[in-house]
């Protein structure tokens, strides 16, 4: 949800099943939609994520690694990582950089 449609959901004007809806809100939702599209295609398109910070989940497959193959690139310090929580999360760059580092020519 963008910041205009959840000021507009605080401010109690998310309309109901039962409300009109106006053309300016239909444009509204249709700018929000595109939006969306637009940074889900161009994320797809360069591969790379559109976050700084993933979880192991999205890092096991974006490299195609099991999770024991990611818990040893954590244990062996190749990977760096950061526990907050429960949750482990690898900065996307610290993961280009081991990818580059362990290129073969």
């Amino acid at each position: 949800m963008d910041k205009a449609t959840e000021q507009r959901s605080r401010m109690g004007m998310v309309p109901t099943r039962n409300q009109i809806l106006t053309l300016g809100d239909l444009e509204d939702f249709k700018n929000d939609i595109l939006q969306e599209v637009k940074r889900i295609v161009k994320e797809c398109a360069s591969g790379v994520p559109g976050k700084k910070w993933l979880k192991s989940a999205e890092v096991k497959k974006l490299l195609g690694i099991s999770h024991g193959f990611l818990q040893s690139l954590r244990d062996s310090g190749v990977l760096p990582f950061t526990k907050i929580g429960g949750s482990i999360y690898y900065d996307y760059d610290d993961i280009t950089f081991m990818m580059s580092a362990n290129k073969s020519a």
